[in-house]
């Protein structure tokens, strides 16, 4: 079932069900102090990685139709296979769901005995981040985005995985999602209230304090906030199919051409970008494709959701000449000697994400000596 259309299936809910502060505009930029954070930091994702870990999409009950979970998984493999040509790449599955992934994959890539559920790796995976020199996960727990979806697998990868590489679980205190919330790396965060302040994940907490928390546990300064999109999708209106930080006060967003007025996340997405230029950040806006080889109205065409590995991006394209280009262009500039890759990743788009949504980079901390 795809991720947008998830939250709006009575049907879906009820079978998940048996498994057991004033808003503030987003033009505003609130400050914390950095001293009291400054011990935990998360790298860009454009610093060097050690590795990036993926997961193996299984559960039936998410993925019913067995040919189309066939095509998923193939796309979970082609986007593995194409960052393991410039770093190692672990993929989560459990020991019994790995022998079609092995027939996928190059063996470049290494599968960890770690139940998965779905591939949501930005989500359910770890956030690592440096802590007085040393790699720790700075644990933001994964809850099924507000316990929309089944994790009885996915909401204990993270702390498997620190357990597996015998690093600290720091937590953050925070239900939620690292795909809901973009950082620089240089103190800066942008993020859709819609995904954290929200009773489906931070039940009695205010914005400032979801605030204070998620600037602790990236080690950031100051945070960007725009309303974001509540209930019509299963995430809440991730920020990162919409903008991404690519260096420190440099942002790409991806906007249609046509706003349309009344569709809830064209006009959430026209205030992230006003929230932007109003933080005086340099954004730059690529257009959405406007031919698609898929032709659906929940179907997530982001050429925002890429992935910054070592050396090269990997992105997707849709079938639009003409903005595919617009974007592998940008792309190039923004990441200079980097290789570009693109990929018909079209599978993750029908069910709501894209290949950022896929990935997780361990980054490589330099020991000063």
């Amino acid at each position: 079932m795809k991720r947008r259309e998830f939250v709006r299936s009575s049907a879906a809910l009820a079978a998940f069900a048996s498994l057991g502060g004033d808003w503030v505009r987003g033009n505003m930029i609130n400050k914390a102090s950095a001293a009291s954070h400054s011990h935990l930091h998360v790298p860009p994702e454009e610093a060097p990685h050690e590795l990036t870990f993926m997961q193996w999409p299984v559960n039936r009950q998410v993925h019913p139709d067995q040919e189309f979970l066939d095509i998923l998984q193939r796309t979970i493999a082609d986007i593995a296979n194409a960052i393991s040509e410039f770093e190692p790449v672990i993929l989560c599955a459990a020991k019994e769901d790995q022998r079609r992934a092995k027939t996928l994959l190059s063996s470049r890539v290494e599968l960890w005995d770690i139940p998965t559920e779905d591939l949501w790796a930005r989500d359910s995976g770890p956030l690592f981040a440096v802590q007085n020199g040393e790699l720790v996960i700075s644990h933001i727990q994964f809850n099924g985005w507000g316990n929309n979806q089944v994790h009885m697998r996915d909401g204990k990868i993270a702390a498997q995985i620190a357990q597996h590489l015998g690093v600290p679980l720091v937590s953050s205190g925070l239900q939620g999602e690292a795909g809901g919330v973009e950082h620089d790396g240089h103190g800066l965060l942008m993020a859709h209230e819609s995904s954290w302040v929200n009773d489906n994940r931070n039940k009695g907490l205010s914005r400032d304090e979801v605030e204070a928390r998620l600037l602790a546990a990236y080690g950031a300064t100051r945070m960007i906030w725009a309303q974001g999109v509540k209930g019509e999708d299963i995430t809440d209106y991730h920020i990162d199919s919409l903008a991404r930080f690519t260096g420190a006060g440099r942002v790409l967003i991806n906007l249609p051409d046509e706003l349309d007025e009344d569709d809830p996340f064209h006009m959430a997405a026209l205030e992230t970008y006003e929230a932007l230029e109003a933080a005086d950040l340099d954004v730059e806006v690529i257009p959405e494709p406007e031919v698609r080889r898929v032709d659906s109205v929940d179907f997530v065409a982001s050429y925002a959701n890429y992935y910054a590995c070592n050396g090269a991006v990997i992105a997707a394209q849709f079938g639009d000449d003409e903005t595919d280009k617009i974007a592998a262009d940008a792309l190039a500039r923004h990441y200079p000697n980097r290789e570009i890759i693109t990929l018909n990743v079209d599978a993750l788009g029908e069910v709501g994400g894209g290949i950022h949504c896929a990935t997780q980079q361990m980054p490589k901390v330099v020991v000063k000596t």
